[in-house]
């Protein structure tokens, strides 16, 4: 016999809200993308690949931390948590569609409230 367990998730903690780490993470997702462009179809300008390279490891850094957190104060969920930490150091897209995903879940969840 199975039994679900499920938590209810909380808007934010502090300065730490959903809002602002989907805002992050969509960010994130678009300074990879430019390091992308900038490494394979601009032919590696320097100092900028250096600069979003940087910028990348940083952000995947604070990202991974962030989303640790709010996993643990229950802000977002854990898969979300595991697919910008484990996944989000290879492409953040993972850490924006699950954001994504779990928005749509939580207005899913607060339109059947009603």
């Amino acid at each position: 016999m199975a039994v679900r367990v499920t938590a209810q998730l909380r808007p934010g903690v502090g300065p730490l809200t959903f809002t602002r780490l989907k805002w992050t993470s969509f960010t994130h997702s678009c300074v990879y993308t430019a390091l992308l462009i900038s490494a394979f179809a601009a032919g590696k300008p320097e100092p900028l690949t250096f600069v979003l390279g940087w910028t990348h490891g940083l952000l995947w850094i604070f990202m991974s931390l962030a989303c640790i957190t709010a996993a643990r104060t229950r802000v977002v969920s854990l898969r979300l948590a595991v697919a910008v930490a484990v996944l989000g150091g290879i492409g953040p897209f993972f850490g924006s569609y699950e954001f994504i995903r779990e928005q749509r879940k939580r207005v899913r969840a607060h339109a059947a409230l009603k």
